[in-house]
């Protein structure tokens, strides 16, 4: 939603003033200064990009077009399926959980939280450290390294696909001026043409520098930085939960748990303490 509210803005102040401004806009329509820059720049991102983050960036791009998916009802619900295990194995012992965490597919723990049991790599996240806790792991200090690890791990390869478009937004003013260039080598090659000839000539030239700048600064580096932020609220998801896993193994009671993980996270999106009172008090009774 943003992404295409944002866009729009783009477009419709730099082609506007540029219209109100008395520009001829038939001069900016160079097809062929299109395909030099994006050409040369999506065959550049694919030289300097593996496999996974190739296909991993069309993903992380069209993902902008939906909603926040970590927004304050997300992490609301996190919380109150946290508080849910805590207090099944509390009340039945570690084992109660055995069942869930092996087929959490079956779960009905799970699937009472609709949110979450959509997050395929969350799901697992939290079902491989409850495996742990069923298997008898008790020390917490090796547990926080090995949550950590992994959590390092997955912002790593995050991080991988923003700097991929990062990169090629950094090289698209470089990109435009050598289309610009070409432009300018195409107009030499005319120069016994007339003045009105040679100055739509040199003016198409110069609409690749003005398209390598717009593209870079307008689009792709906004996107880029718009799919960091994603990711850092993606991390502070993961965050939550190893907060909450980690106090409860430490011996304190689910609530205060669940209020250590409702800590780890960013104001925008922190339910408030009466709010998860109200949520865990609300939440389903599962066997």
């Amino acid at each position: 939603m943003y992404l295409l509210i944002g866009s729009g803005l783009v477009l419709f102040c730099v082609f506007g003033g540029y219209l109100f401004a008395g520009g001829h806009i038939h001069v900016l329509i160079q097809p062929f200064e299109v395909m030099i820059i994006g050409g040369a720049a999506l065959g550049a991102f694919i030289i300097s990009n593996r496999k996974v983050v190739i296909t991993s960036v069309f993903g992380a791009v069209m993902g902008l077009l939906k909603g926040e998916k970590y927004d304050k009802d997300a992490f609301l619900e996190l919380l109150s399926l946290l508080y849910t295990i805590f207090r099944l194995a509390k009340t039945r012992g570690a084992l109660a959980l055995e069942a869930h965490v092996e087929r959490p597919e079956e779960s009905a723990l799970f699937q009472a939280f609709p949110k979450f049991y959509a997050d395929h790599h969350a799901l697992v996240f939290l079902c491989d450290y409850l495996r742990l806790l069923t298997l008898g792991t008790d020390n917490h200090h090796e547990m926080e390294s090995l949550m950590e690890e992994e959590i390092e791990t997955h912002h790593t390869e995050h991080e991988a696909i923003v700097n991929a478009i990062s990169n090629t937004a950094d090289g698209m003013p470089a990109l435009g001026i050598v289309a610009a260039v070409l432009g300018v080598i195409h107009t030499m090659g005319s120069i016994t043409e007339p003045p009105a000839v040679l100055g739509e000539l040199i003016g198409g030239a110069l609409v690749g520098t003005f398209l390598g700048v717009l593209l870079s600064y307008g689009f792709i580096a906004p996107i880029a930085n718009s799919i960091k932020m994603r990711g850092e609220a993606e991390q502070r998801y993961y965050l939550c939960m190893k907060a909450a896993i980690l106090a409860y193994m430490q011996g304190y009671a689910p609530s205060i748990a669940v209020e250590f993980a409702r800590k780890a996270l960013f104001s925008d999106v922190r339910p408030t303490f009466y709010e998860v009172e109200d949520a865990t008090q609300n939440a389903p009774q599962i066997s």
